[in-house]
């Protein structure tokens, strides 16, 4: 797949990378992208949630009434769960969400979630930037440029880049993230993704080392 290079300006600078088809050009699994979602958002569940049973609310043991000849409901006691302050029944408690996925699940649904955005030409490659300082106003500036600041941006990276991660983090939209830190959430939760030239040829990599 090949992909024209735009320098910070937006305008074409006559180069172009080949993103490879084993990783944006496959056609995408919609339930493994659907199960790393759900494993992602699943692990930001704290899961402590907790109601007390009748064995553990406060109040008395003892039998409200006689069993039988009153003409009313059997009744308990106070902590019944019938009334009020008395226990919950079946309430939550506290509890993991998480669950496991194999390696190679995770890598599908990433792939998948490439190559959706491939196929909505959802994909910008632009030239490595570099920052003397941290500049918002700069990062911001390539934004307009590129015509996505009103746009879920996320900006992939080869490596840590302390003045760019700076600038990106003040700029609601956009969301800086390593190359091989990405997860399938971030990529779908996005309208665009930014990647620099460097980091297209970690993708061309990765493809040759797995071949």
């Amino acid at each position: 797949m090949q992909v024209d290079v735009l320098n910070i300006k937006g305008q074409k600078t006559g180069r172009s990378v080949e993103l490879p088809a084993d990783i944006f050009g496959i056609e995408p699994n919609d339930h493994v992208i659907y199960l790393a979602v759900k494993q992602y958002l699943a692990q930001g569940r704290q899961g402590t949630h907790k109601v007390k049973t009748r064995a553990e609310v406060q109040g008395a043991s003892r039998k409200l009434h006689k069993q039988k000849g009153t003409g009313g409901a059997r009744k308990g006691n106070i902590r019944n769960p019938l009334y009020k302050g008395g226990g919950t029944i079946f309430g939550p408690k506290p509890h993991a969400y998480d669950f496991k996925l194999n390696r190679k699940v995770k890598d599908l649904a990433k792939i998948s979630a490439l190559s959706y955005k491939a196929k909505d030409n959802a994909i910008l490659v632009i030239e490595d930037v570099t920052l003397a300082a941290p500049k918002t106003k700069e990062v911001a500036a390539i934004m307009n440029s590129l015509n996505i600041s009103d746009k879920k941006t996320l900006m992939l990276l080869p490596d840590y880049n302390d003045n760019l991660y700076l600038s990106t983090r003040n700029i609601p939209n956009i969301t800086s993230s390593l190359v091989n830190d990405i997860n399938t959430y971030e990529i779908m939760n996005a309208d665009v993704l930014v990647i620099t030239e460097n980091t297209a040829k970690v993708f061309a990599d990765n493809e040759t080392a797995e071949a």
